[in-house]
Protein backbone atom coordinates (compact mmCIF):
# COMPACT_ATOMS: atom_id res chain seq x y z
CA UNK A 1 0.00 0.00 0.00
CA UNK A 2 1.61 3.23 -1.03
CA UNK A 3 -1.49 5.91 -0.50
CA UNK A 4 -4.06 5.54 1.87
CA UNK A 5 -6.66 8.17 3.36
CA UNK A 6 -8.11 8.68 6.88
CA UNK A 7 -10.66 10.33 9.05
CA UNK A 8 -9.20 13.90 9.94
CA UNK A 9 -7.31 12.80 13.49
CA UNK A 10 -7.43 13.67 17.16
CA UNK A 11 -4.57 13.46 19.44
CA UNK A 12 -5.65 12.95 23.00
CA UNK A 13 -2.98 14.15 25.13
CA UNK A 14 -1.03 17.90 23.42
CA UNK A 15 0.73 20.45 25.30
CA UNK A 16 0.56 23.48 23.26
CA UNK A 17 2.52 25.95 26.47
CA UNK A 18 1.48 29.10 25.66
CA UNK A 19 2.69 33.01 24.46
CA UNK A 20 5.40 32.60 22.14
CA UNK A 21 5.80 28.60 22.57
CA UNK A 22 1.98 28.30 21.48
CA UNK A 23 1.94 30.79 19.02
CA UNK A 24 5.26 28.44 17.60
CA UNK A 25 4.21 25.59 18.15
CA UNK A 26 0.26 25.41 17.55
CA UNK A 27 0.41 24.95 13.44
CA UNK A 28 2.24 21.28 13.77
CA UNK A 29 -1.03 20.20 15.68
CA UNK A 30 -3.48 22.40 13.44
CA UNK A 31 -2.25 21.42 9.92
CA UNK A 32 -3.89 18.00 10.59
CA UNK A 33 -6.07 17.79 13.38
CA UNK A 34 -9.16 17.92 13.74
CA UNK A 35 -9.17 17.99 17.78
CA UNK A 36 -6.83 18.02 20.78
CA UNK A 37 -7.49 17.28 24.15
CA UNK A 38 -5.16 20.04 25.42
CA UNK A 39 -3.18 19.76 28.86
CA UNK A 40 -3.82 22.01 31.67
CA UNK A 41 -0.19 22.18 33.13
CA UNK A 42 0.34 26.21 32.80
CA UNK A 43 1.31 28.34 35.00
CA UNK A 44 -0.43 29.00 37.27
CA UNK A 45 -2.48 25.54 36.23
CA UNK A 46 -5.40 25.46 34.15
CA UNK A 47 -8.27 24.73 37.27
CA UNK A 48 -11.34 26.17 36.80
CA UNK A 49 -13.68 27.28 33.90
CA UNK A 50 -12.57 31.07 33.51
CA UNK A 51 -9.03 29.73 33.22
CA UNK A 52 -10.25 27.10 31.13
CA UNK A 53 -12.20 29.32 28.27
CA UNK A 54 -9.64 31.94 28.69
CA UNK A 55 -6.56 29.05 28.05
CA UNK A 56 -9.03 27.43 24.71
CA UNK A 57 -9.51 31.54 23.17
CA UNK A 58 -6.12 32.27 23.31
CA UNK A 59 -5.14 28.63 21.53
CA UNK A 60 -7.52 29.92 18.97
CA UNK A 61 -6.75 33.26 18.17
CA UNK A 62 -3.05 31.57 17.75
CA UNK A 63 -4.41 29.19 15.24
CA UNK A 64 -6.01 31.97 13.41
CA UNK A 65 -2.96 34.68 13.60
CA UNK A 66 -1.13 31.56 12.14
CA UNK A 67 -3.49 30.87 9.58
CA UNK A 68 -5.44 27.78 10.60
CA UNK A 69 -9.32 27.73 10.68
CA UNK A 70 -10.44 26.69 13.56
CA UNK A 71 -14.20 25.30 14.55
CA UNK A 72 -15.83 22.58 13.14
CA UNK A 73 -14.11 22.37 9.86
CA UNK A 74 -10.45 23.40 11.35
CA UNK A 75 -8.84 23.05 14.78
CA UNK A 76 -10.57 22.92 18.00
CA UNK A 77 -8.83 22.57 21.45
CA UNK A 78 -11.07 20.71 24.06
CA UNK A 79 -10.14 21.56 27.29
CA UNK A 80 -8.71 19.61 30.75
CA UNK A 81 -8.78 21.15 34.41
CA UNK A 82 -5.74 20.34 36.64
CA UNK A 83 -6.84 18.50 39.90
CA UNK A 84 -5.55 20.27 43.10
CA UNK A 85 -5.65 19.21 46.89
CA UNK A 86 -7.84 22.03 46.94
CA UNK A 87 -10.29 21.14 44.14
CA UNK A 88 -13.65 21.93 45.10
CA UNK A 89 -16.17 18.97 43.63
CA UNK A 90 -19.52 21.44 42.61
CA UNK A 91 -17.50 23.72 41.05
CA UNK A 92 -15.47 20.92 38.71
CA UNK A 93 -18.80 19.75 38.07
CA UNK A 94 -19.99 22.43 36.62
CA UNK A 95 -17.64 23.77 34.56
CA UNK A 96 -17.63 20.30 32.42
CA UNK A 97 -21.16 20.58 32.32
CA UNK A 98 -21.59 23.84 30.74
CA UNK A 99 -18.55 22.73 28.42
CA UNK A 100 -15.15 24.81 29.88
CA UNK A 101 -13.48 21.65 29.41
CA UNK A 102 -14.62 17.41 28.87
CA UNK A 103 -11.97 16.18 31.32
CA UNK A 104 -9.88 16.24 34.59
CA UNK A 105 -6.12 15.67 34.62
CA UNK A 106 -4.61 14.45 37.55
CA UNK A 107 -0.68 14.78 37.79
CA UNK A 108 0.95 13.08 41.08
CA UNK A 109 2.37 16.36 42.33
CA UNK A 110 6.32 16.42 40.69
CA UNK A 111 5.46 14.10 38.29
CA UNK A 112 6.42 16.17 35.79
CA UNK A 113 6.80 19.57 34.13
CA UNK A 114 4.08 22.37 36.30
CA UNK A 115 3.30 19.59 38.23
CA UNK A 116 3.93 20.69 41.45
CA UNK A 117 0.45 21.60 42.15
CA UNK A 118 -0.88 18.08 41.23
CA UNK A 119 -2.38 15.79 43.87
CA UNK A 120 -0.32 15.11 46.84
CA UNK A 121 -2.33 11.87 48.08
CA UNK A 122 -5.14 10.26 46.11
CA UNK A 123 -7.13 10.03 49.80
CA UNK A 124 -7.47 13.96 49.34
CA UNK A 125 -9.26 14.54 46.07
CA UNK A 126 -11.22 11.33 46.92
CA UNK A 127 -14.48 13.54 46.76
CA UNK A 128 -13.71 15.22 43.53
CA UNK A 129 -13.29 11.77 42.15
CA UNK A 130 -16.77 10.39 43.17
CA UNK A 131 -18.46 13.23 42.33
CA UNK A 132 -16.85 12.40 38.91
CA UNK A 133 -17.86 8.75 38.65
CA UNK A 134 -21.34 9.99 39.32
CA UNK A 135 -21.50 12.68 36.74
CA UNK A 136 -19.77 10.52 34.37
CA UNK A 137 -16.62 13.29 33.70
CA UNK A 138 -13.35 11.59 32.90
CA UNK A 139 -10.31 11.27 34.40
CA UNK A 140 -7.18 11.54 33.03
CA UNK A 141 -4.02 10.20 34.90
CA UNK A 142 -0.57 10.71 34.61
CA UNK A 143 0.40 7.32 35.86
CA UNK A 144 3.44 7.68 37.56
CA UNK A 145 4.29 7.71 41.67
CA UNK A 146 6.83 10.18 43.10
CA UNK A 147 8.55 8.53 46.04
CA UNK A 148 12.58 9.48 45.19
CA UNK A 149 13.11 5.79 46.70
CA UNK A 150 11.29 4.15 43.38
CA UNK A 151 13.27 4.12 40.72
CA UNK A 152 12.59 6.22 37.91
CA UNK A 153 12.21 2.98 35.62
CA UNK A 154 9.53 1.65 37.88
CA UNK A 155 7.46 4.46 38.76
CA UNK A 156 4.80 3.67 36.23
CA UNK A 157 4.43 -0.18 36.79
CA UNK A 158 4.69 1.04 40.93
CA UNK A 159 1.20 3.09 40.33
CA UNK A 160 -0.65 0.83 38.42
CA UNK A 161 0.40 -1.20 41.69
CA UNK A 162 -0.36 1.40 44.43
CA UNK A 163 -2.70 3.77 43.23
CA UNK A 164 -4.77 3.04 39.87
CA UNK A 165 -5.72 -0.67 40.84
CA UNK A 166 -7.18 0.51 44.15
CA UNK A 167 -8.72 3.48 42.65
CA UNK A 168 -10.80 1.27 40.38
CA UNK A 169 -11.95 -1.01 43.11
CA UNK A 170 -12.62 1.77 45.19
CA UNK A 171 -14.64 3.56 41.76
CA UNK A 172 -15.65 0.87 39.19
CA UNK A 173 -17.34 3.21 37.71
CA UNK A 174 -14.66 5.94 37.14
CA UNK A 175 -13.87 6.45 33.38
CA UNK A 176 -10.42 6.93 33.02
CA UNK A 177 -7.10 7.22 31.17
CA UNK A 178 -3.76 5.81 31.90
CA UNK A 179 -2.30 8.37 29.50
CA UNK A 180 1.04 7.88 27.50
CA UNK A 181 1.09 4.16 28.49
CA UNK A 182 4.96 3.00 28.38
CA UNK A 183 5.42 -0.57 30.35
CA UNK A 184 3.83 -3.79 29.40
CA UNK A 185 2.14 -3.64 32.76
CA UNK A 186 0.37 -0.72 32.10
CA UNK A 187 -0.51 -2.31 28.34
CA UNK A 188 -1.81 -5.35 30.55
CA UNK A 189 -3.81 -3.72 32.59
CA UNK A 190 -6.17 -1.39 30.31
CA UNK A 191 -6.32 -5.11 28.24
CA UNK A 192 -7.56 -6.73 31.19
CA UNK A 193 -10.26 -4.36 32.26
CA UNK A 194 -13.01 -4.62 30.55
CA UNK A 195 -14.77 -1.20 30.29
CA UNK A 196 -13.96 2.38 31.66
CA UNK A 197 -10.25 2.09 31.46
CA UNK A 198 -8.11 3.22 28.15
CA UNK A 199 -5.00 3.78 27.31
CA UNK A 200 -3.27 6.64 25.15
CA UNK A 201 -0.20 6.20 23.76
CA UNK A 202 2.29 8.20 22.29
CA UNK A 203 4.93 8.37 18.72
CA UNK A 204 7.74 8.48 20.74
CA UNK A 205 7.02 5.59 22.74
CA UNK A 206 6.01 3.48 19.80
CA UNK A 207 9.79 4.27 18.50
CA UNK A 208 12.63 4.77 20.83
CA UNK A 209 13.45 2.72 24.02
CA UNK A 210 16.08 3.96 26.35
CA UNK A 211 19.08 2.80 24.54
CA UNK A 212 18.18 6.14 22.33
CA UNK A 213 18.01 8.43 25.48
CA UNK A 214 21.35 6.73 27.78
CA UNK A 215 23.75 4.57 24.93
CA UNK A 216 26.73 6.27 23.64
CA UNK A 217 25.57 9.12 25.46
CA UNK A 218 22.75 11.63 26.64
CA UNK A 219 20.36 12.43 24.31
CA UNK A 220 18.52 15.12 25.57
CA UNK A 221 15.84 15.49 23.36
CA UNK A 222 15.09 12.31 23.99
CA UNK A 223 14.10 12.66 27.70
CA UNK A 224 10.50 12.76 28.55
CA UNK A 225 8.16 11.34 31.50
CA UNK A 226 7.34 8.87 31.94
CA UNK A 227 10.88 7.92 30.66
CA UNK A 228 11.25 5.52 27.49
CA UNK A 229 11.73 1.88 29.00
CA UNK A 230 13.26 -1.44 27.80
CA UNK A 231 13.01 -2.32 24.12
CA UNK A 232 9.97 -5.36 25.12
CA UNK A 233 8.13 -2.59 27.24
CA UNK A 234 8.25 -0.73 23.37
CA UNK A 235 7.46 -3.88 21.28
CA UNK A 236 4.55 -4.27 24.12
CA UNK A 237 3.44 -0.68 23.14
CA UNK A 238 3.48 -1.62 19.11
CA UNK A 239 1.35 -4.76 19.52
CA UNK A 240 -1.45 -2.88 21.56
CA UNK A 241 -1.41 0.17 19.35
CA UNK A 242 -1.59 -1.85 16.03
CA UNK A 243 -3.88 -4.68 17.50
CA UNK A 244 -7.40 -2.64 16.17
CA UNK A 245 -8.32 -2.96 20.19
CA UNK A 246 -10.73 0.66 20.57
CA UNK A 247 -9.48 0.75 24.16
CA UNK A 248 -6.02 1.99 22.67
CA UNK A 249 -5.51 5.62 20.77
CA UNK A 250 -3.54 8.77 20.12
CA UNK A 251 -2.14 10.54 22.74
CA UNK A 252 1.38 12.84 21.55
CA UNK A 253 2.09 13.90 24.89
CA UNK A 254 3.54 16.48 22.18
CA UNK A 255 5.78 18.93 24.78
CA UNK A 256 8.00 21.46 23.65
CA UNK A 257 10.59 23.05 25.06
CA UNK A 258 13.36 25.57 24.65
CA UNK A 259 16.61 24.09 23.45
CA UNK A 260 18.54 25.68 25.96
CA UNK A 261 15.99 24.34 28.85
CA UNK A 262 16.68 20.90 26.86
CA UNK A 263 20.37 21.25 26.69
CA UNK A 264 21.07 22.52 30.10
CA UNK A 265 22.62 20.47 33.31
CA UNK A 266 19.44 20.09 34.29
CA UNK A 267 17.10 19.23 31.06
CA UNK A 268 13.34 19.51 30.69
CA UNK A 269 11.26 16.63 30.00
CA UNK A 270 9.38 16.61 27.00
CA UNK A 271 9.16 15.25 23.16
CA UNK A 272 8.15 17.99 20.75
CA UNK A 273 6.65 15.62 17.81
CA UNK A 274 3.59 17.50 16.29
CA UNK A 275 5.00 17.39 12.99
CA UNK A 276 5.94 13.92 12.22
CA UNK A 277 3.48 11.92 14.55
CA UNK A 278 1.36 10.56 11.82
CA UNK A 279 4.91 10.04 9.58
CA UNK A 280 6.61 7.82 12.27
CA UNK A 281 2.90 6.23 13.42
CA UNK A 282 2.47 5.09 9.33
CA UNK A 283 6.27 3.54 9.87
CA UNK A 284 5.07 1.79 12.70
CA UNK A 285 2.02 0.39 11.40
CA UNK A 286 3.29 -0.06 8.11
CA UNK A 287 6.18 -2.29 9.52
CA UNK A 288 3.49 -4.16 11.77
CA UNK A 289 1.69 -5.08 9.14
CA UNK A 290 -1.13 -3.00 10.46
CA UNK A 291 -1.40 -0.18 7.82
CA UNK A 292 -5.30 -0.59 8.01
CA UNK A 293 -5.75 -0.13 11.55
CA UNK A 294 -3.98 2.99 11.41
CA UNK A 295 -7.50 4.89 11.07
CA UNK A 296 -8.61 4.00 14.34
CA UNK A 297 -5.94 4.52 16.46
CA UNK A 298 -5.99 8.13 15.47
CA UNK A 299 -9.40 8.92 14.40
CA UNK A 300 -12.00 6.85 16.04
CA UNK A 301 -10.87 5.14 19.32
CA UNK A 302 -10.42 8.08 21.06
CA UNK A 303 -13.57 9.68 19.65
CA UNK A 304 -15.51 6.98 20.88
CA UNK A 305 -13.87 6.48 24.35
CA UNK A 306 -14.82 10.50 24.92
CA UNK A 307 -18.35 10.37 23.32
CA UNK A 308 -17.80 12.16 19.91
CA UNK A 309 -18.04 11.76 16.65
CA UNK A 310 -15.34 11.17 14.16
CA UNK A 311 -14.48 14.32 12.61
CA UNK A 312 -15.55 15.67 8.88
CA UNK A 313 -12.65 15.53 6.49
CA UNK A 314 -9.83 13.36 5.64
CA UNK A 315 -5.76 13.51 5.66
CA UNK A 316 -4.13 11.70 2.38
CA UNK A 317 -0.80 9.73 3.33
CA UNK A 318 1.47 8.43 0.72
CA UNK A 319 4.38 6.55 0.65
CA UNK A 320 7.57 8.20 -1.25
CA UNK A 321 10.39 6.12 -2.00
CA UNK A 322 12.99 9.51 -0.90
CA UNK A 323 12.97 10.18 2.96
CA UNK A 324 11.01 13.59 4.18
CA UNK A 325 13.45 15.68 4.88
CA UNK A 326 13.89 16.32 8.65
CA UNK A 327 11.95 19.03 10.27
CA UNK A 328 13.82 22.32 10.65
CA UNK A 329 13.93 23.18 14.37
CA UNK A 330 11.20 26.17 15.14
CA UNK A 331 12.52 29.41 15.46
CA UNK A 332 11.22 30.96 19.33
CA UNK A 333 12.50 34.35 20.06
CA UNK A 334 16.34 33.70 20.65
CA UNK A 335 16.27 30.20 20.89
CA UNK A 336 14.86 27.18 19.13
CA UNK A 337 12.14 23.90 19.96
CA UNK A 338 13.76 20.67 18.26
CA UNK A 339 11.52 18.78 16.59
CA UNK A 340 11.42 14.73 17.59
CA UNK A 341 14.16 12.62 15.45
CA UNK A 342 12.98 9.15 15.24
CA UNK A 343 16.46 7.85 14.02
CA UNK A 344 15.08 6.41 11.06
CA UNK A 345 14.20 7.15 7.93
CA UNK A 346 10.70 8.59 7.39
CA UNK A 347 8.55 7.84 3.74
CA UNK A 348 5.49 8.40 4.78
CA UNK A 349 4.08 12.36 3.57
CA UNK A 350 1.10 13.70 4.71
CA UNK A 351 -1.52 16.38 3.46
CA UNK A 352 -4.89 18.17 4.40
CA UNK A 353 -7.98 17.20 1.89
CA UNK A 354 -11.11 18.62 3.76
CA UNK A 355 -12.57 18.44 0.33
CA UNK A 356 -12.96 14.81 0.26
CA UNK A 357 -15.13 13.01 2.92
CA UNK A 358 -14.73 8.99 3.45
CA UNK A 359 -18.29 6.60 4.92
CA UNK A 360 -20.25 7.99 7.17
CA UNK A 361 -19.97 4.61 8.98
CA UNK A 362 -17.44 5.09 11.42
CA UNK A 363 -14.30 2.70 11.01
CA UNK A 364 -15.52 2.04 7.02
CA UNK A 365 -12.87 4.77 5.68
CA UNK A 366 -12.02 3.22 2.72
CA UNK A 367 -7.86 2.20 2.59
CA UNK A 368 -6.14 2.92 -0.62
CA UNK A 369 -6.90 4.72 -3.94
CA UNK A 370 -10.42 6.88 -3.64
CA UNK A 371 -12.33 6.86 -6.86
CA UNK A 372 -11.38 9.85 -8.73
CA UNK A 373 -8.28 10.62 -6.12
Amino acid sequence: MRELFIRRPDDWHLHLRDGATLAAVVGASAAHLGRALIMPNLVPPVTDAASADAYRTRILEACERAGYRTGEHGFEPLMTLYLTDRTEPAALIEAVRRGSAIAVKLYPAGATTNSDAGVTDIARVMPVLEAMAEHGVPLCVHGEVTDPAVDIFDREARFLDTVLAPLRERLPTLSITLEHVTTAEGVAMVKGCQDRLFGSITPHHLMINRNHLLAGGIRPHYYCLPIAKRERHREALVAAATSGDARFFLGTDSAPHARGAKESACGCAGVFNAGVTLSCLAEVFEAAGALERLEAFVSLNGARRYGLAPNAGTVRLWRDDAPLPADAPLVLDDDTIVPFDPGVPLHWRVESAPGVTSDDTPGATPLGHLPGA
